[in-house]
């Protein structure tokens, strides 16, 4: 999710995969929020972020857009982590092995992405 946007907003390509290395299947396997969530977050951040620390008016932004972002994915999903949007624990070895098999990954998440991807356009438009 940040990749694909990074270069919107002059962050390097293989920088911004670098940095979203962690955030995958619900942050480093631990099943908890979705990493096209916390990329779209990450996304949010580098359109609205504060850069000096007074900056309120830019942090508020920050947040109202990444709480509309998760309003919104959650209309489409009801859920922002991992093991609620595939039903299963990917922190547990048996929760991986059976997203494997059925291959949850490339049946479910595509969409997901596809989903995060429509908001966050919406969401930088202004």
């Amino acid at each position: 999710m940040l990749s694909s946007f990074s270069q919107r907003f002059g962050l390097d390509r293989e920088v911004a995969l670098k940095i979203g290395g962690a955030f995958g299947a619900g942050m480093a396997r631990m099943g908890e929020t979705c990493g096209v969530v916390t990329g779209a977050f990450m996304v949010i951040g580098l359109k609205y972020g504060k850069t000096k620390a007074d900056d309120e008016k830019a942090h508020e932004k920050t947040y109202e857009r990444a709480q509309e972002f998760v309003r919104r994915f959650k209309t489409r999903n009801r859920f922002i982590s991992c093991r609620d949007l595939l039903g299963h624990d990917l922190s547990t070895s048996e929760g991986r092995k059976v997203v494997k098999e059925k291959k949850l990954t490339t049946t479910r998440c595509p969409k997901f992405v596809q989903d995060a991807v429509e908001i966050i356009e919406e969401l930088l438009k202004d």
